[in-house]
């Protein structure tokens, strides 16, 4: 008698668990959803042992836009007590992934803030959370949940590259405050935080040229090349006009005579110099030599402006100067800049991609349409 009474249970539980099953499958595919998820919580509080049902549902419904049921699904499982902590860090997550895709934030981050000790989760609070400060720009969050990381699992090159560059934002907002003296702090930071990242020493040299500190502004920006030679581009501009308003050459050609051929800009503007201090033929004679061993379009423009000065007959200048406006609008609609992550190009500087959301990644293209 004992043995048939625990099979009668057991056939009448199963019985109830298939029909609830059922009667949920079909709400589903007659596009009643709420009545699907009122049907599945029912059956959460007959049997906790559809905990993986459950959250596949509730990533069902936030991948078709639901997200109200979603999340409705989610924070019952989270609120259930009779799960694991296994079971329940893995539904906060999916919660907290509902609120971030719904726009809710400030829940989002408490969801995931509560996973920063899961030794499972914490990778990918820790990413959620990152996103989160970037897209409120709360820079001081950042820097700090960074350090934080940093102090439990260790520093990485990927978390230094990030630390560097919140410390950057930060530097930028105060700045635009005029809080200059805080703002060289934040950068003094950036630089400890990643010793190749150029972004700290561009900004350095900006606010330097800003105060007319020229002679600091070429000391800062000099060491770009010495972090990242890829970006000696931006730095030869900036260097060339610090030049110009101390009236010394020398220190810039002795800075180009270092890294001139690593990039188009560099070496027009050895060229310059060389046209400048010497004569024009011998600029010219460089620039050619340059052009067949690295040709780009911008050395070509200014090749034939040196042809154009040249030239005599009136025509071949007019032709000249035409083919001369054609590369030019060439060179205006090409990208300078190409993420080395996921291939996204444009034409102003992302130290944080707008495609693969990478801190860093984002170079100067190379090659004929680029230095």
């Amino acid at each position: 008698m004992g043995r048939n009474s625990v099979r009668q249970a057991q056939r009448k539980q199963s019985s109830i668990l298939s029909r609830h099953y059922f009667k949920g499958l079909n709400f589903l595919l007659s596009d009643q959803p709420d009545k699907a998820v009122d049907t599945l919580m029912k059956m959460m509080s007959l049997d906790s042992d559809t905990v993986e049902t459950h959250i596949a549902m509730g990533n069902f419904f936030r991948h078709r836009g639901e997200l109200d049921r979603a999340i409705r699904v989610h924070q019952n499982l989270v609120s259930k007590q009779e799960l694991s902590e296994t079971q329940n860090r893995q539904a906060l997550r999916e919660l907290g992934k509902d609120y971030m895709m719904a726009g809710f934030l400030e829940r989002a981050e408490n969801a995931f803030l509560e996973l920063l000790d899961s030794d499972k989760h914490f990778l990918d609070a820790q990413q959620q959370l990152f996103s989160i400060y970037q897209t409120t720009k709360e820079w001081d969050r950042a820097i700090e949940l960074g350090e934080r990381m940093m102090e439990c699992h260790g520093d990485t090159d990927e978390l230094c590259v990030r630390i560097s560059h919140f410390y950057c934002e930060q530097a930028l907002k105060r700045i635009k405050n005029e809080e200059y003296e805080e703002a060289e702090k934040s950068l003094q930071k950036s630089i400890a935080a990643y010793e190749h990242g150029v972004r700290p020493w561009l900004i350095l040299g900006d606010l330097a040229i800003q105060q007319a500190e020229y002679q600091e502004a070429f000391d800062f920006l000099k060491e770009v090349p010495k972090r990242d030679i890829s970006w000696f581009s931006e730095a030869v501009p900036k260097l060339e006009l610090c030049a110009k308003e101390l009236k010394n050459d020398d220190q810039l050609e002795a800075v180009l005579d270092l890294y001139w051929q690593q990039c188009a800009t560099s070496y027009l503007a050895k060229v310059k110099l060389l046209a400048k201090k010497e004569s024009t033929e011998t600029a010219e004679t460089v620039l050619f030599e340059q052009l067949q061993k690295t040709p780009t379009m911008k050395g070509f423009r200014t090749l034939m402006g040196f042809f154009i000065e040249d030239e005599v007959d009136e025509k071949t200048r007019q032709s000249l100067t035409m083919v001369k406006g054609l590369v030019e609008e060439q060179i205006k609609m090409r990208p300078k800049y190409r993420c080395l992550s996921c291939g996204f190009s444009g034409r102003q500087i992302h130290w944080l991609c707008p495609s693969c959301k990478k801190w860093g990644v984002v170079k100067p293209i190379k090659g004929l349409d680029g230095e």
